[in-house]
């Protein structure tokens, strides 16, 4: 670990290169060789046993390597996430909008996993179910690898209630509570999802629990765990989350509006706990 970050590990391809600096720019001809000699030069680059590579180390097929990803000029995201809960087995934690719940793309450090690994100092961590960047709640991570199994079971085998908030246009003309099924795919572009013809893959229980002058709030359970499942199918209802930058149109990319956050919250979590049998209840500190 470097910083809360795990190094992403490689097997050397078969290749015609002298060096794994040269392998490495053939690999990934985004990262330029100036960067990767700066990885190298930082210790960012390593081998098999955690040893710093150099930068003329020969390339020998089928050697594994480690390296850091680094993103130029990371976004820093200006909210805090709050730790709910900590035991041996189990991390909750209260995630702000805006922030990746792992590292991808333009987000590396900045990431719940990142920032909780560096608080708790407990490099095991990993997340049991993710949540949309744009939107905030709890996360449950996995604490330790000898019981991080019976946990994932829970998530596989639907035995976790799910709440959802959203905040989103009145819908008057719909009998509440109401069960939507339908067949969510990928779309265009491909980070989209939108609803097909065919055999229902999602379902989301949902109810408006408070009717206040045409924007409602309403609590979502999603019985699946679709991407976007939730977005998808308010937005497909005739009412989509307030501040959806995908659903029901793409909106032009620029600048995270921290002002104007997606007014959707992962409100709580509901399980037995399979290894004491106890029931465990956890609630979001967020407010939409």
């Amino acid at each position: 670990m470097l910083d809360g970050l795990a190094a992403s590990r490689l097997q050397l391809p078969p290749g015609p290169w002298a060096t794994v600096l040269e392998g490495l720019c053939a690999q990934f001809p985004a990262i330029g060789r100036e960067q990767w000699r700066d990885r190298f030069a930082r210790g960012r680059v390593l081998d098999a046993r955690g040893a710093a590579l150099a930068q003329d180390a020969p390339y020998r097929v089928g050697s594994q390597i480690h390296y850091y990803r680094e993103v130029a000029d990371e976004p820093s995201i200006p909210f805090a996430e709050w730790v709910v809960h900590v035991d041996d087995d189990l991390v909750v934690a209260d995630k702000p909008h805006f922030l990746p719940v792992v590292p991808a793309g333009r987000f590396v450090r900045e990431t719940l996993l990142a920032r909780l690994v560096r608080t708790l100092g407990n490099p095991q961590l990993v997340p049991l179910h993710r949540i949309d960047r744009d939107t905030a709640g709890l996360v449950l991570f996995s604490a330790n690898p000898v019981t991080r199994a019976a946990y994932q079971a829970l998530f596989r085998e639907r035995r976790i209630d799910k709440g959802y908030e959203a905040l989103a246009p009145a819908l008057p003309q719909q009998v509440f509570p109401l069960v939507r099924h339908s067949r969510i795919e990928p779309g265009e572009p491909f980070f989209r999802m939108h609803e097909t013809p065919g055999e229902p893959n999602s379902e989301t229980r949902i109810d408006a629990v408070a009717r206040d002058d045409g924007i409602w709030r309403y609590a979502l359970a999603p019985v699946t765990g679709r991407k976007h499942q939730l977005r998808v199918h308010l937005a497909a209802l005739g009412a989509p989350i307030l501040n959806d930058p995908f659903y029901p149109v793409l909106a032009r990319q620029s600048a995270d509006d921290y002002a104007r956050p997606l007014k959707l919250l992962a409100r709580s979590l509901v399980f037995i706990d399979p290894l004491s049998g106890e029931e465990r209840r956890f609630e979001s500190g967020f407010v939409l």
